[in-house]
């Protein structure tokens, strides 16, 4: 009896959630032998690709903390501007107690730069380590910020500040081992492969009908109907308007 493999808009899953895909049916059909199952040549070839499906999976995990690195500049320019905005607040209120106070932060802050978190991510982070290092060591402007109620920003402006150096570390040397790739060519070669397997699958379905080819179709194609629920579902969340392209990527069902 011929079984049929559903398809799925491979185009329209993010490179992320295509490595993914290809990675799980080549999981799901290694456990059903594909020499038994007459498969073996248009399996090993899907198989031979999965070198370059591997690169394109390397190229993203950079793309990912490239977008990590980006929100973390942003939420700690938003953290030094935030601080900037509370010790303008307090100079404009009149609390005679906390003038020294707001005379001190704002000497601080024009030392360092009110332009600070706007230039290239070297020399942020450069500047954000000197403010820092100089705010530490400094028990009067430390004692300024605690009565404008500011150590919690400065704090979390330091954790912030470690977390993006760490990140930039990390894809500095991710990048340098990371060929640059081709992904629509190698998804595109994918793609036809993929194809192909499903296709010579099918067929040998009815040719070896004493065969299970049911059980491994089924495997496979609860994966498939799961990526064209999640697909389907975007899809419909686009058209809300909705950008989904903030979502997490899909996986493979629990």
């Amino acid at each position: 009896m011929k079984v049929t493999i559903f398809r799925v808009q491979l185009s329209h899953l993010w490179n992320s959630e295509y490595c993914m895909f290809v990675s799980q049916i080549v999981a799901i059909f290694l456990k059903f032998g594909a020499e038994a199952l007459h498969l073996k040549k248009s399996f090993d070839r899907v198989q031979a690709l999965m070198p370059e499906i591997v690169k394109i999976k390397a190229q993203e995990l950079g793309n990912v903390i490239s977008n990590q690195l980006a929100d973390l500049n942003t939420e700690r320019r938003t953290l030094i501007v935030s601080i900037s905005d509370q010790v303008k607040m307090f100079g404009k209120l009149s609390m005679p107690s906390l003038a020294q106070q707001v005379v001190i932060m704002n000497r601080f802050l024009d030392k360092h730069g009110r332009d600070i978190g706007n230039t290239n991510y070297n020399s942020n982070t450069d500047r954000f380590n000197d403010l820092l290092i100089d705010y530490d060591a400094n028990t009067e402007v430390k004692a300024a910020a605690a009565a404008m109620l500011l150590v919690i920003l400065f704090d979390h402006l330091q954790e912030i500040n470690t977390q993006f150096a760490t990140l930039y570390l990390q894809r500095s040397d991710e990048n340098s081992s990371v060929e640059k790739v081709d992904a629509e060519a190698i998804r595109a070669e994918m793609d036809k492969t993929l194809t192909a397997f499903y296709d010579a699958f099918e067929f040998c379905s009815t040719e070896y009908e004493d065969l299970d080819y049911q059980t491994p179709a089924d495997k496979m194609n609860e994966l498939i109907t799961h990526y064209k629920t999640q697909l389907k579902a975007r899809e419909t969340r686009r058209h809300e308007g909705k950008d989904v392209h903030t979502e997490d990527p899909i996986t493979a069902p629990a």
